[in-house]
């Protein structure tokens, strides 16, 4: 019997959790009536079914096939049929507007879309500029119609592939010849990935890329097919797609949850090992311990005190390398017993660790998670590097750091503090953009745009960013200068400045166009004793709410500005927050209006009031 094909493509990834992992349950979905499930073997006839139906319908090696869903296993098995099928997926966030949407399809010359429902649907209807190479929409859940695009239940692709598989006794032979045909340089994906000047760019990473950051971090974390995992981030981002292709790698069994609002239930649930997230994720956990911690007094408010103290000290031996002394070991193990099991028993009770990726990770969350015996294990990377260049060891973690590079990743500093990064997982470029591929892979080695340092003993630190684009808690990244310079277009602003670096929501600071809303305050017969006085009143801050509404329309949920302040002052070169050329100096607006930022992120709002 021929061999399957070589696991160091992508496209091998299904035969080898066939042949290797034989399991009741290795994909699943959570749902509020229980789970729905697939075993291995399942999971890969489903793959290769939906291939074949693919194929049926006009796929062919090379073409590229869109991918707007939220994350199942039918996102996965989508994924996986179109790579063994020599394809290229491009995944889009089902949360992007439709113009964002067509962007992408169109740019990236989409000839099959597979997503999730018809309000994805309607979104390619409302697209007017049109998507030419775009033939065929698959559609997994509910019935949907279009005059624009051939519209396929993915229950019909998969009859398609079965009733092929019937009728041609070699269909099986030739999907697994095509799967093995592909080689490790083949373009696996397009990944677009948010600018600093505007459109998105496509990192093109190959199935050799993604493979060697799956096994490189093997000998970084050590997974098992004992191993179970919960999956809620999004599989558009290139972190958790990467993860699941290192669980099915390892034949760890992967649930996915519901939906985010259902993520606690499902922990409950599926009771995992180990669970991937962003510091938005860690963020909410560690707030709601503190709210239940709050509502206790007495005896137990009193023990719940003393065990977090233990778990701090204990924590910072481990966290420091140092032995743990006799009498804290013993502490630790009576507050664990007492305290901390209660609190670990949110996340099933059985979780191992946690990995943190796409934002950084304030160090006081990660203290409190190892002082409860969960320890984060903070990783770094880029889309452009498949994601992963370096992580935090479990046996000699360092908060505030990112741990040391991944296997075969190559990390340096350049002269002027930028990361450098060099190795089998740096992407091939960015699709049509020859330019800026140029840029990013100068000398051989691809810059990140972010500051840091590298320890004399190899831990990597991020210090800050060469650009302005802002990441926020949740990881999603947005590039502020486009939105910045639509709200310029109103006639009201007059200055924009989005912050919200490692914040939960992007927030605007607004400088008027003070003789415009003077005047037309007047004319509203309004009165203020000064310019403080009047950007707080209720008819101004409607007036601006009324801008970023409109902006938020054209967004995606993500990039929506969820709060505001009217600056009472003009930005100036005396200042220092504008140059000379009359550009504004971001860092130093941002400094200069701490305590607004600040009050941004209060509930409630306050009014705003400033000594600037």
């Amino acid at each position: 019997m021929p061999q399957p094909p070589d696991a160091l493509t992508l496209a091998g990834l299904p035969f080898r959790s066939r042949d290797r992992f034989p399991k009741p349950v290795l994909v699943g979905r959570c749902f509020e009536s229980g789970s729905e499930t697939l075993s291995n073997r399942e999971f890969f006839e489903r793959v290769r079914d939906v291939s074949l139906g693919l194929s049926c319908l006009g796929m062919k090696a090379g073409d590229r096939i869109g991918l707007v869903s939220d994350s199942r296993p039918e996102w996965v098995i989508s994924d996986l049929a179109v790579l063994t099928a020599g394809g290229v997926t491009v995944p889009v966030y089902p949360t992007l507007s439709a113009p964002q949407l067509w962007f992408i399809l169109a740019e990236s010359g989409c000839r099959i879309a597979v997503v999730a429902n018809a309000a994805q649907v309607a979104k390619l209807n409302e697209v007017t500029k049109g998507l030419p190479d775009l033939e065929t929409v698959v559609v997994l859940d509910g019935e949907v119609s279009s005059d624009r695009f051939r519209i396929v239940p993915m229950r019909d692709v998969l009859a398609l592939g079965r009733e092929k598989r019937a009728s041609d006794p070699g269909a099986d032979q030739r999907y697994e010849d095509v799967a093995r045909a592909v080689r490790p340089s083949d373009l696996a994906t397009i990944v677009y990935t948010s600018g600093t000047t505007g459109d998105p760019k496509g990192v093109m990473l190959s199935h050799g890329n993604i493979m060697s950051n799956v096994i490189a971090t093997t000998s970084w974390i050590g997974l098992t097919p004992e191993d179970i995992t919960l999956s809620f981030l999004p599989l558009s981002h290139v972190f958790e797609r990467v993860v699941f292709f290192r669980c099915l790698y390892d034949g760890v069994t992967v649930f996915f949850a519901e939906g985010l609002t259902t993520v606690a239930r499902d922990l409950q649930a599926v009771k995992p090992t180990v669970v991937t997230g962003v510091p938005r994720v860690f963020e909410k956990f560690h707030g709601a311990i503190q709210e239940a911690l709050g509502k206790l007094s007495g005896p137990r408010k009193a023990l719940a005190q003393w065990a977090i103290g233990v778990g701090h000290e204990s924590a910072g031996a481990w966290l420091s390398g140092e032995p743990l002394p006799a009498g804290t070991r013993f502490k630790r193990a009576v507050a664990d017993h007492l305290v901390f099991a209660k609190m670990r028993a949110r996340t099933g009770g059985r979780l191992r660790f946690f990995v943190c990726g796409s934002a950084p990770l304030s160090p006081r969350i990660g203290q409190f998670f190892f002082a409860i015996n969960l320890p984060i294990l903070e990783a770094y990377g880029l889309t452009e590097s498949s994601p992963g260049i370096s992580g935090n060891p479990i046996d000699a973690p360092r908060l505030g750091t990112v741990g040391k590079p991944l296997a075969g990743v190559e990390v340096r500093i350049a002269p002027d503090g930028e990361i450098l990064v060099r190795g089998p997982n740096v992407m091939q470029g960015y699709y049509k953009r020859p330019e800026a591929t140029a840029e990013a892979l100068a000398d051989g080695w691809l810059h990140t745009g972010d500051i840091g340092e590298l320890s004399s003993d190899g831990y990597l630190t991020i210090t800050d960013r060469k650009k302005d684009l802002i990441v926020t808690s949740g990881g999603k990244k947005i590039a502020p200068q486009p939105l910045e310079n639509l709200l310029k277009q109103d006639p009201f602003v007059s200055e924009a400045v989005l912050v919200g670096e490692q914040r939960k929501f992007p927030a605007a600071l607004l400088v008027p166009d003070f003789p415009k809303l003077e005047a037309w305050a007047e004319r509203m017969h309004l009165r203020a004793e000064s310019r403080e006085h009047l950007v707080n009143l209720p008819e101004v801050q409607r007036l601006y709410q009324e801008v970023l509404d409109k902006l938020n329309h054209t967004l995606a949920q993500f990039e929506r500005v969820k709060r505001f302040a009217v600056l009472p002052k003009e930005f100036t070169m005396e200042r220092g927050e504008l140059t000379p050329t009359m550009k504004v100096r971001r860092q130093v607006v941002e400094e200069r209006w701490r305590a607004v930022i600040e009050k941004l992120y209060e509930w409630p709002v306050r009014e705003l009031r400033t000594e600037n």
